[in-house]
């Protein structure tokens, strides 16, 4: 793998075509650093991607977002008063960045700046207990009175308690629709309150519905931009597990708050103390895991004004026989890309370019955690 750095967006005109190239259907954030890193700029890959998605047999079309379209965006945007973050802007969240494939923009209403290296997530179940409810405003008050920000999802329950208890000391609430689609609607005055006082941000297109699909990118976000993730209550098969999980791949410490055998609400959480996450039970325990760590200086993510991303070395152009040979292997069910290398007998940086190019001409679809499916 090579380092390549990428600046933030030059311009308007630059801004514009990162939002053209972010939207366009088929390109996520893996899509767009590869794009990025093969063409040099948004504006050369909006050149040249059409004519990648052509070399499929069989695939569709691919139809960029029109710039009068991402203008609009960007208007919409300033208008509703919050503003677009591109990665390697000062306010883009400073561990968000060091993840793979971070979303190349984020909405924010407030201020983004908040999500520094202090910053820990808070989630757990919809249908939260008293006790639950009452952990989480005692977790989240008393990281915050240590100078911690609190991330969570402004879902019920769980989050509600940790966005509630931090409003003081600072709190972001990560959305899985447009910034402007409040979910649920009954936080609309504890949304409005972390606008003013704290941040609320997303990856989605401004006026996006908060569709299931987009809940764990949502979540993604939420570990991403915190140094740990603390679960309270959650059943199995949740979506705090899923925060969980790419909180673990990240590279990010787990904590979870044990819960009674008999509380199915605490399933999640038991599960995750027995596969390896620590167990606490105040604040005081999420700090001594993570040992001072907030007393570490921020990597300088920003020198020179750009960001260092990793991608393949030597790649060598895909094949018609490697395209039927990957999509044989693809299946409904993600599956991680050094499985595909090994079971394709492709090298990985020609099975980066092979599925960089069925995704764009939407017969492969990427997920978090670099695993990739049919669509």
């Amino acid at each position: 793998m090579a380092s390549v750095s990428f600046g933030p967006p030059a311009d308007d005109r630059d801004l514009i075509d990162w939002l053209r190239l972010i939207r366009t259907p088929n390109i996520g954030p893996q899509t767009f650093w590869s794009l990025l890193s093969r063409y040099g700029s948004a504006a050369e890959a909006i050149e040249n991607a059409p004519s990648l998605a052509a070399r499929v047999r069989g695939g569709k079309p691919l139809r960029l977002t029109p710039e009068k379209d991402a203008k609009r965006e960007r208007d919409r945007v300033a208008r509703y008063g919050a503003s677009l973050v591109p990665l390697g802007d000062p306010a883009y969240p400073t561990l968000l960045a060091e993840v793979d494939a971070p979303p190349p923009i984020l909405t924010c209403l407030g201020s983004s700046a908040i999500a520094g290296t202090n910053t820990v997530g808070i989630v757990g179940a919809r249908n939260a207990s008293a006790a639950g409810r009452k952990m989480a405003t005692m977790m989240a008050e008393g990281l915050g009175a240590q100078g911690i920000t609190i991330a969570s999802g402004l879902a019920r329950g769980i989050d509600t308690q940790a966005h509630h208890a931090s409003l003081a000391s600072g709190t972001i609430a990560v959305m899985a629709g447009g910034i402007d689609h409040i979910y649920p609607r009954e936080n609309e005055s504890l949304y409005r309150a972390i606008a003013e006082q704290g941040a609320v941000i997303t990856e989605m297109p401004f006026g996006a519905e908060p569709v299931a699909r987009y809940f764990p990118r949502r979540n993604r976000l939420i570990s991403g931009m915190s140094v740990a993730i603390v679960v309270i209550e959650a059943a199995q098969r949740s979506g705090s597990l899923i925060t969980a999980r790419f909180a673990a791949e990240q590279g990010r410490d787990v904590f979870a708050v044990p819960g009674s055998p008999l509380d199915q609400r605490a399933r999640g959480t038991n599960d995750l103390i027995r596969n390896g996450a620590v167990l606490v039970q105040s604040a005081e325990d999420v700090l001594e895991g993570l040992d001072g760590r907030f007393a570490m200086p921020a990597a300088d993510l920003f020198d020179h004004g750009s960001v260092s991303r990793q991608v393949p070395e030597d790649e060598t152009a895909p094949t018609e026989a490697g395209y039927e040979k990957v999509l044989e292997l693809l299946g409904p069910s993600p599956v991680a890309l050094d499985d595909l290398a090994r079971l394709s007998g492709i090298s990985i940086s020609t099975l980066s370019a092979v599925i960089l190019e069925l995704e764009l001409a939407g017969k492969a679809q990427r997920h978090p955690g670099g695993m990739v499916s049919s669509v």
